[in-house]
């Protein structure tokens, strides 16, 4: 363990490559790639990648030796961009992409009956050049552009909440509905589970910070027998694309042991109304040359990064809940305000607002231990990451951009908001509301060079008819 780590920068997300190869994986070439699928004994290589529809997919290879294997990891493999990329203007005719294997990300697949190298993939487009229809490609981009023009890296980590339900049976007496923050065995039945997800995210190299049970809890009803209780794990900070890489790993993860165990696994906003239902808030902390930005300077005011991020997040916030809140259980969580934002605001501490500014941990020297961070408490269960992490560093470019920033961020504080809650805007009720939101800033995500022009025309359309 590294016990000279500074409190402004974020721990290594590690992993057990990391430790075996004794280098950080920033620094892995191919022959260490090769040199860890001599020593696992590696029998299947599976290139993992994001689909159009946010979900990982995957191509998988049976090498027929270390020169076959050399090959795959140099140049990819060509794929059906107009399938992974349907309605994105890929076309049918002329729809070969390649996928493009990242030495950095390589893991043992922990599911795989068989010995199964991973390596996470971008897309190409047939000239070579990163394809603009994927999402990981909209994320690198924005994440360049906002370093190129501030000198700021920003850094995300997301809040995975997630409902684990199974069949109900005698030994189940503990469970009741909000009293689950925190509990331990044998009042929560997912904490061996949830530890287990937590130790195999930490193998395969994902950030985690902590992990516990939540307040949501849904008794079995006579038609199904399935009772749910509700946990979270929070992961650690890393740079946008690597945060949003995380976040669909942890829940692959989760799927994949509930199903071994069992039980279900969702990550629905809105499981049964009037109970707790999953967000998704996620952190960001501004870097730059390799530390944290302070949120607050010396004398307390906001840095100029803090000003911008919240500032964009609460002028195109509304618009993010294209990628944000996606279903219509989004809106019955916002509605039913369960800590859960319904204005457009700001705050210290303030767990009702879109933004907040949660507090930071520090020892009895007064030293902070963990890095302050700015939440966006808006964002569920359904959220697309990678869109919605460069609609966060777009926005952030915008706000730096304005005009009023000082009188933004005066109106919507949560002082403000609550002296005046008339003239505070609430969160969009509807689909052609966040649709309306969207069509206001669409100039900005294009212009960017991050969003293509057809992606929004497809989210704009999907929005406006429900």
């Amino acid at each position: 363990m590294n016990m000279t780590r500074r409190s402004d920068t974020p721990p290594r997300p590690g992993g057990r490559f990391e430790e075996e190869l004794g280098k950080p994986r920033s620094e892995w070439t191919l022959d260490d790639v090769l040199e860890l699928a001599d020593r696992h004994r590696i029998v299947l290589l599976s290139l993992m990648h994001v689909g159009g529809d946010g979900w990982l997919k995957a191509l998988d290879f049976v090498p027929g030796g270390r020169d076959h294997l050399r090959d795959i990891v140099q140049g990819g493999e060509r794929a059906d961009g107009s399938s992974l990329f349907p309605d994105t203007g890929i076309p049918t005719g002329a729809s070969d992409i390649v996928l493009r294997p990242r030495l950095d990300t390589g893991f043992i697949d922990p599911f795989a009956p068989r010995p199964t190298l991973v390596l996470m993939c971008g897309h190409a487009d047939r000239d070579g050049a990163p394809l603009p229809q994927s999402p990981d490609t909209i994320v690198r981009r924005a994440f360049a552009r906002l370093k190129e023009e501030t000198g700021i890296e920003l850094w995300g980590l997301g809040e995975v909440e997630y409902f684990l339900g199974k069949r109900w049976d005698e030994t189940d007496i503990y469970g009741a509905d909000d009293r689950g923050y925190h509990a331990t065995a044998p009042f929560v039945f997912g904490e061996e589970l949830r530890r287990e997800a937590m130790g195999l995210l930490r193998d395969i190299g994902v950030p985690v910070k902590y992990g516990h049970s939540e307040v949501g809890y849904i008794e079995a009803r006579e038609t199904e027998g399935v009772i749910w209780e509700q946990h979270e794990i929070e992961l650690g900070l890393a740079p946008l694309p690597a945060a949003a890489d995380a976040i669909l790993l942890a829940q692959w993860v989760l799927r994949n042991l509930a199903q071994r165990n069992g039980m279900r696994c969702s990550t629905d906003p809105m499981m049964l109304e009037g109970h707790a239902g999953n967000g998704l808030h996620f952190h960001f902390a501004p870097m730059q040359n390799g530390r944290n930005v302070p949120i607050r300077e010396g004398d307390s005011k906001l840095s100029d990064p803090a000003r911008w991020l919240i500032g964009g997040l609460v002028e195109m916030g509304e618009a993010l809940m294209a990628f944000g809140n996606r279903v219509e259980g989004s809106f019955a969580r916002l509605n039913q305000a369960k800590e859960a934002p319904n204005r457009i605001s700001w705050g210290e501490f303030d767990r009702n607002a879109l933004v907040r500014l949660p507090i930071t941990a520090t020892d009895q020297a007064g030293r902070q231990v963990t890095m302050p961070t700015i939440e966006f408490r808006l964002p569920d269960g359904s959220a697309l990451p990678h869109l919605l992490m460069a609609g966060v560093a777009v926005a952030m470019l915008q706000s730096r951009k304005s005009g009023d920033l000082d009188e933004l961020l005066q109106r919507t504080s949560a002082s403000a908001a609550a002296a005046a809650r008339d003239g505070v805007s609430r969160v969009p009720r509807s689909f052609a509301e966040v649709a309306e939101a969207l069509t206001r800033h669409r100039a900005s995500l294009e212009a960017s060079g991050a969003f293509p022009a057809t992606l929004l025309d497809r989210t704009i359309a999907r929005l406006t008819n429900g």
